[in-house]
């Protein structure tokens, strides 16, 4: 990894967290000896490390402050937060280049997303024209493959015209769930069968290969493990948390690779689909006060607490919509983009933030109004200084309805902009 700028020297003393939740020096021989050690080093920035011990010294079994009888829980965020790289698009290309993606129920592109416009809808049709066979030829017909690579990964036709509308910003990004719901057909396991084979190839891989995806020549083709993180995960199982994945892929799909972070397939929260006889359907499941079918929320921004919420914490219906008290919160958080904030946010107490120049989420951590934020350049290809500050006073939230707004704290006040200090140099 190349060298950090403005790197802080690292703490001589150990950290504790005070009964507020904040971070506050404590002497190192004052540190729980026994409690499970951070074993990697390198790639911590300033005194991340340390901070992080302090939280599993504190948290952890074996720490003063160990809640007897109720695990402390962390969440962490996957794509660029566990890997480096994304494990849905690893998944998406290889069903395109081996072609595995369904047609569509009655050659009808409307019934895989509720939120497809019209202009997509045509445009795939025109793209990927009615066959007898159950799949698409995406492996040799480019020009399906790149309308649906442009509906993907660019949130738009080919053409440029909008592909998905009528959404909630804060709870659903519909070119992610478009993933899941083109998966309409196949049984999971069949589904793990191909996220398998995706994964093998990207391990494999130079860290710096890309491949053909209809005519695309240069779509990413690696993904790697973080092996800060592995480590940070095996030590914080092995002081007593209890460890769980959020993502905004597949859950067929995450649950093939969290094994390799040590993470079982029950404690991984992805998006999930309903199911008939045993296939996926192009529908998904609902949590808080989305039912069932609703296809309003997936695991995105606010969408990630409501799951967070449900599924870890066993809060029913709309109530998981909502904060919770902070016995009913994870402790710890990992994430690197705006879609983890609002689970970040809710971490009692410290919250990790790999620093992609992503606008709220960096607002929110540079800010750090309660002292619980710790920030990281990537491990792998970590990004250079952003060379203006985070328009975080005028257009770094977006809002339900997309409107671009100042970021907020909890108290209503306005963040103001912030620099960009934790970076590669």
């Amino acid at each position: 990894m190349s060298s950090i700028a403005r790197r802080l020297p690292v703490l001589a003393t150990a950290l504790c967290i005070a009964a507020t939740g904040v971070v506050a020096a404590q002497p190192a021989e004052a540190r729980t000896a026994h409690c499970p050690q951070l074993t990697i080093s390198q790639g911590w920035y300033g005194d991340n490390e340390a901070r992080l011990q302090q939280l599993i010294d504190s948290y952890g079994t074996c720490g003063a402050s160990a809640r007897h009888g109720k695990k402390p829980v962390a969440v962490f965020d996957w794509d660029n937060t566990v890997v480096k790289n994304d494990v849905g698009d690893a998944t998406m290309y290889w069903m395109l280049r081996n072609a595995k993606i369904q047609r569509p129920t009655a050659g009808d592109w409307h019934t895989t997303s509720r939120y497809l416009t019209d202009d997509a809808a045509t445009a795939l049709a025109a793209s990927c024209p009615a066959g007898s066979s159950k799949t698409l030829p995406t492996a040799t017909d480019t020009g399906c493959a790149d309308e649906i690579l442009a509906v993907y990964g660019e949130g738009r036709t080919s053409k440029g015209a909008a592909a998905f509308a009528g959404y909630d910003r804060r709870t659903i990004e519909p070119a992610y769930a478009w993933l899941a719901q083109l998966l309409h057909g196949w049984t999971p396991a069949q589904v793990k069968s191909f996220a398998s084979a995706a994964r093998a190839e990207n391990l494999a891989a130079p860290a710096d290969a890309v491949q053909t995806v209809g005519s695309n020549t240069k779509a990413t083709a690696w993904v790697r493990y973080y092996d800060q993180q592995r480590d940070l995960i095996r030590t914080l199982q092995k002081a007593g948390f209890d460890v769980w994945i959020t993502s905004a892929s597949p859950e067929p799909v995450v649950d093939v690779w969290a094994r390799g972070a040590g993470v079982d397939p029950d404690h991984a929260i992805g998006i999930r689909s309903t199911t008939e006889h045993g296939r996926i359907t192009s529908h998904l499941k609902g949590c808080g006060a989305a039912k069932d079918g609703d296809d309003s929320v997936i695991t995105y921004i606010d969408g990630k607490r409501c799951w967070i919420n449900q599924e870890i914490f066993g809060v029913r219906g709309a109530a998981a919509d909502k904060v919770q008290p902070p016995s009913k919160r994870q402790v710890f958080a990992a994430g690197d983009s705006d879609t983890d904030v609002s689970f970040l946010r809710d971490a009692t107490g410290l919250r990790l933030a790999l620093n992609r120049n992503k606008n709220e989420l960096m607002c929110r951590a540079y800010d750090d109004s309660d002292g619980r934020w710790i920030v990281n350049p990537m491990f792998i290809e970590p990004k250079g200084q952003k060379t203006a500050p985070f328009p975080c006073a005028t257009t770094g939230y977006t809002d339900h309805d997309g409107t671009p707004a100042p970021v907020r704290r909890g108290d209503g006040s306005v963040v103001p902009d912030q620099r960009d200090t934790v970076y590669a140099g």
